[in-house]
Order: C-alpha cells, then sequence, then structure tokens
C-alpha cells in the first residue's frame, strides 16, 4: 500500500512513520507536507496514493479545505483517514467521506482497522476493474495474490505448493522456507519479505522477523510474557510460532477482522 502523509508537526508525523513501519512493514510511504498547498501539490504532481493520511490542522489551515467546493485543484481522488488531537471535526472529515478519523496519539489497533479498511475497500474496487479488464477487448490483469508458490527440498523436483495448505514461512539465513501442515519444508525463490508482497495480508500475518504465519493454521495463543504470544498451530503440532511484544497488538486486531 502506497501512503501520503500531511502532518506539520516533524515529532508526530515521525511516530505516524515508526507505528506504520511497526503494523505494516511494507506499506510504502511516498513523501509527506506540512501544509495543505504542499500536500495540493504533490497530489498535482504525482497523481492519487493508496491511502492518504491527513493531520487536520496544517501549518496553513486545515487541510479540510482539500475538499471543499470550489477550492483549487481537484479533490483528492483516494481513501483518506483523518488522524487530529482534536475530535470537533469528525463530522466535517465523514462528510469528506474520510475512510476513518484517528485521535492522536494513534494506537496500534486503531491504525491496524483504518490500514485494513483501506484494504477492503482497495481489493472492492479491484474486483470491479478486474472484471472489466477480463471483458473481450480489454487487457487481462493478473491475480492480486498468489494461490500457489514453487518450492524444493534438497535437489529434489520443484514442487507446487498451494497457498492454502501453508502453515507458516520462516526465514532462515536469508533464505525463505514455506512450511506445509504436514510439516515438510520447501526452499522458496526469494526472502520472505519479497515472498510475503505476493500473498494476501488477510490471510498471513508477520508474527516476528523470521516467521509469517497462515491464519488457516493458527489454533489459538497463550501469553508467553513480557508482551509476546504464542501460537499454536493446529496443522502442525509443536511447531508453535511466537509473536513479538512490538506486533501483538496488531496481530490481536488483525486476528479479529482476518476474513472467516
Amino acid at each position: 500500500m502506497r501512503l501520503f502523509i500531511a502532518e506539520d508537526e516533524a515529532p508526530a508525523r515521525d511516530r505516524l512513520v515508526e507505528l506504520i513501519a511497526r503494523v505494516a512493514p511494507h506499506a510504502q510511504l511516498l513523501g509527506h507536507a506540512e501544509t495543505v498547498q504542499g500536500t495540493r501539490d504533490w497530489l498535482a504532481a504525482h497523481g492519487p496514493p493508496d491511502l492518504l493520511l491527513l493531520d487536520i490542522q496544517l501549518a496553513d489551515g486545515l487541510s479540510l479545505e482539500l475538499f471543499q467546493p470550489g477550492a483549487p485543484g481537484q479533490p483528492p481522488d483516494c481513501p483518506v483517514v483523518f488522524t487530529t488531537a482534536y475530535d470537533r471535526f469528525a463530522l466535517d472529515a465523514f462528510q469528506a467521506l474520510a475512510l476513518d478519523y484517528l485521535l492522536k496519539p494513534v494506537g496500534e489497533a486503531a491504525m491496524v482497522r483504518a490500514l485494513a479498511r483501506a484494504q477492503r475497500l482497495r481489493a472492492g474496487f479491484g474486483a470491479e476493474v478486474s472484471g472489466w479488464l477480463a471483458a473481450p477487448g480489454n487487457a487481462k490483469p493478473e491475480a492480486p495474490y498468489r494461490q500457489r508458490l514453487l518450492g524444493r527440498q534438497g535437489g529434489g523436483p520443484v514442487r507446487v505448493l498451494p497457498v492454502a495448505e501453508l502453515a507458516c514461512l520462516v526465514s532462515v539465513d536469508r533464505l525463505c522456507f514455506a512450511v506445509c501442515g504436514d510439516g515438510s519444508r520447501h526452499l522458496l525463490d526469494g526472502t520472505l519479505a519479497e515472498v510475503e508482497q505476493t500473498l494476501d495480508p488477510a490471510r498471513f500475518f508477520r508474527a516476528n522477523r523470521q516467521v509469517l504465519v497462515a491464519l488457516s493454521a493458527i489454533a489459538g495463543y497463550r501469553p508467553a510474557g513480557k508482551g509476546r504470544l504464542r501460537l499454536q498451530l493446529a496443522t502442525v503440532p509443536g511447531h508453535d510460532v511466537e509473536v513479538s511484544q512490538e506486533r501483538a497488538a496488531a496481530f490481536k486486531a488483525w486476528l479479529l477482522q482476518a476474513p472467516a
């Protein structure tokens, strides 16, 4: 997901960037601005990002001005999440079709919910666009997420691994292995970070730096001390996965919003 941030206070912007990096490590920050005009200029030059994070009160006025009729330029043509220390602008924000309205300091769970909403919105629009592109005479799009991976064991043949059968993916010495429900490990091409970008984030969660776990494999979890969680994988008994303290809150929010 490609993001743009409008925030005129550097400490607040740094905290927001750090939060996003923690709960959505593969989100891409395209740029930032401190003013309404700077945001308007950036959008005119670069086009809409996947998500726009706007502080309400910027250095030269209210970011709500971007959406007012008769304002210079075009209103932002992308989902918008407002971040602010004040709740009195909530009605104005939702009249501007805001996706969410987050009060500072923004917590992990709130940010995860906002990003999940944006992701679902992108997926919904993507399905409509895909249907149009698949019509005769239009280009056929690639599938948004991979349904199969290619892996191998030792010097054996390359095997097709259905994504639905994976329990987790692990990184060992910068090599990425897929762990299937039967406990077998298969070496994949690319790093864990590269493979993660091709998988549905609604069904796979980065538990820690080394492990990406599949929703379908999670049987439950228990506290592991110091804010960490220990996941029990139903499909691979005895192969527990630890969720780091930094990722624990995001994991709980993701688990509640994950598809059935």
